[in-house]
């Protein structure tokens, strides 16, 4: 890597501790402390999300979408003592004619993305979330997907596996991982699964 700045602190301006996180993590190897303008006591700033990395968010339970358009997907199986994670990402192509959006790395400029270097970046965000959790258990996890998921407030409709379809606003995540969906009246109802259509 090389270094572009004198020094050993870098301030980034933003007050998303998801985002600070992250570039901590990358930038630590190369002895970098990451702090965000609310460290240093100033204003919030303005995020445009002008790329397509600002504007990725996850939508529960599984998939990444840009811009609205899924790029990513995650199932689990268990098997045993065990839970098996399968990863796809679209990074050169992506499926046409379906019946909602899809996009791609490249799709979304990003010409030179290697499905190799994506790999390895997985496996270490992968590593480095499990050991955080492992340490601190799940209420960092679940912070830092709220932080990256859809807003609160976001207008849903929950086609469920009995076939039964609930509409509301997403509230949050708790503490087992379902989501938590605001009706219409006021009520709150836990989603343990189902398929998401954001309205």
């Amino acid at each position: 890597m090389s270094r572009k700045f004198s020094g050993d602190k870098l301030v980034i301006a933003t007050h998303n501790q998801g985002k600070l996180e992250e570039i901590q993590a990358l930038l630590a190897p190369y002895g970098v402390e990451v702090v965000g303008a609310a460290t240093l006591g100033l204003d919030e700033p303005e995020e445009t999300e002008t790329t397509f990395v600002g504007n990725a968010r996850i939508k529960w339970p599984n998939d990444i979408l840009v811009d609205g358009a899924k790029i990513a997907g995650i199932l689990l199986e268990r098997a045993g003592d065990a839970v098996i994670a399968g990863i796809g990402v679209n990074v050169t192509g992506h499926p046409e004619d379906l019946d909602r959006p899809v996009t791609s790395l490249k799709a979304q400029g990003a010409i030179e993305a290697d499905a190799g270097a994506l790999l390895e970046r997985l496996a270490a965000l992968f590593s480095h979330w499990l050991a955080v959790w492992r340490a601190q258990g799940w209420e960092p996890v679940r912070a830092h997907w709220l932080l990256n998921a859809h807003p609160r407030g976001t207008a849903m409709r929950v086609l469920q596996p009995d076939g039964e379809q609930v509409e509301g606003a997403f509230d949050t995540l708790d503490q087992q991982g379902m989501l938590i969906l605001r009706l219409a009246d006021g009520q709150r109802r836990a989603i343990h699964a189902g398929d998401i259509i954001l309205n």
